[in-house]
């Protein structure tokens, strides 16, 4: 095997400066942040991240996931969450602002055409990468699949949910909140939260998930896949309802890193395969992975 076919990641990382371009503020000291950094936007995938220099005066970068990336203008989009001293600081930079950026990084979600029943879950600060994976679903390149989009937050959500004009079958009367920027893309979404948010689900997101897939007869759930992000308990339990329905789910792992280049290996996990139980790192072999081979089926 050759070196770069054993290091996937090699040559496809790229660094420079990225421009703030603005930045959003939401409740729950959540921010969405617009950066211009041409190369990483040209290469990213929905799943990949950037580790971010946040000051100059912080030496530490953070990994944040990607939520929108147009290779046309250069623009990437971050939606991130305010905690500790790096973010904080990220929370104050201003349009003009230059910022180092690595990436994008990781290996991101596949789509399989055979599999056109998408269901996105995205829990938290783990909503970013199903946007982008919505938004390239939408694309040319994935015709006639059809994702469904269940985001979940315990705080009010980093954008106005508004009533949902797309009818999905399956879900509870009532839960009607959805993702405008969705909306706007013919994408049908669905919110979860219990925080007695209007309109959203009054209960965990993939609670909301099993109640969608249990509507669905054995021919429809031959269609679904499934893709997660979010917090890990959140993750381990859309595996297990993935297992209960019997149908393919991936998931991108939260972790925290320090170099995110695979030098480390501070991000590793425990990845069940065929062949055996490996140390994987999250960084440069995820952060993608099979639910199963990090959430085994109980024996």
């Amino acid at each position: 095997m050759s070196a770069a076919a054993a290091r996937p990641h090699r040559g496809t990382i790229a660094l420079e400066d990225g421009e703030v371009l603005g930045q959003e503020g939401w409740p729950g000291r959540q921010f969405v942040l617009r950066l211009r950094a041409p190369t990483i936007a040209a290469r990213a995938e929905p799943g990949s991240f950037v580790h971010l220099s946040c000051d100059a005066d912080l030496p530490m970068r953070r990994p944040l996931s990607i939520q929108r990336a147009d290779p046309a203008t250069g623009l990437l989009e971050i939606l991130y969450k305010v905690l500790g001293p790096g973010l904080a600081a990220l929370s104050r930079a201003t349009p003009g602002t230059r910022l180092s950026c690595l990436g994008p990084i990781g290996q991101g979600f596949t789509a399989h055409p055979a599999r056109p029943r998408a269901l996105l879950v995205g829990g938290g600060v783990g909503m970013p990468p199903m946007v982008f994976l919505a938004e390239r679903l939408t694309g040319p390149r994935a015709a006639g699949v059809r994702p469904l989009v269940l985001l979940g937050s315990e705080v009010p959500f980093p954008f106005r949910p508004r009533p949902s004009t797309l009818l999905v079958p399956g879900i509870p009367d009532g839960v009607i909140a959805a993702m405008p920027l969705l909306e706007g893309w013919g994408v049908a979404s669905r919110l979860a939260s219990l925080a007695g948010l209007p309109g959203c689900y009054p209960g965990y997101v993939t609670e909301l998930a099993a109640t969608w897939l249990a509507g669905l007869d054995a021919k429809a759930l031959a269609e679904v896949e499934v893709f997660a992000c979010g917090p890990t308990p959140m993750l381990a339990a859309i595996a297990r309802v993935a297992q209960r329905f019997q149908v393919p789910c991936q998931v991108s792992l939260e972790e925290f890193m320090a170099c995110a280049v695979g030098g480390c290996a501070g991000c590793a996990v425990r990845v069940v395969t065929a062949e055996g139980i490996y140390m994987k790192r999250v960084c440069v072999d995820g952060p993608v992975f099979d639910a199963n081979a990090v959430f085994p089926p109980a024996a």
